[in-house]
């Protein structure tokens, strides 16, 4: 079984700052990708920035130039630096990995979500 842990997110302005944090642990052979999803109530989650085991990052069209996803020092960790916040970007943000488990099986994971609100 494999966990994800959020940290980060919270409140803060218009133009401000965020960093977001994920972790994964359990029985993990490899990571073939880790990225974070934002929803907001109502909506679908929508894919916001995407690593990959290739190296190759993707990014949503409205984050571009604005956010950045890194592979964190620790292993199995991901971060996202969320730069020239805007109201729109306020939503609950989820963290999500997909790979294979010690013994060869596939598996696609979700954290439990943190909430971002950037006020106007």
């Amino acid at each position: 079984q494999v966990q994800l842990v959020e940290s980060g997110g919270g409140l803060v302005q218009a133009g401000g700052s965020l960093t977001l944090s994920c972790a994964a642990s359990g029985s993990i052979s490899r990571i073939n990708a880790m990225g974070w999803y934002r929803q907001v109530p109502g909506n679908e989650r929508d894919l916001v920035a995407r690593f990959t085991s290739g190296g190759r990052k993707w990014y949503a069209d409205s984050v571009k130039g604005r956010f950045t996803i890194s592979i964190g020092n620790a292993k199995n960790t991901v971060t996202l630096q969320m730069n020239s916040l805007k109201p729109e970007d306020t939503a609950v943000y989820y963290c999500n990995t997909e790979g294979l488990t010690a013994t060869q099986l596939t598996f696609l994971a979700w954290g439990q979500g943190t909430q971002v609100t950037v006020s106007s």
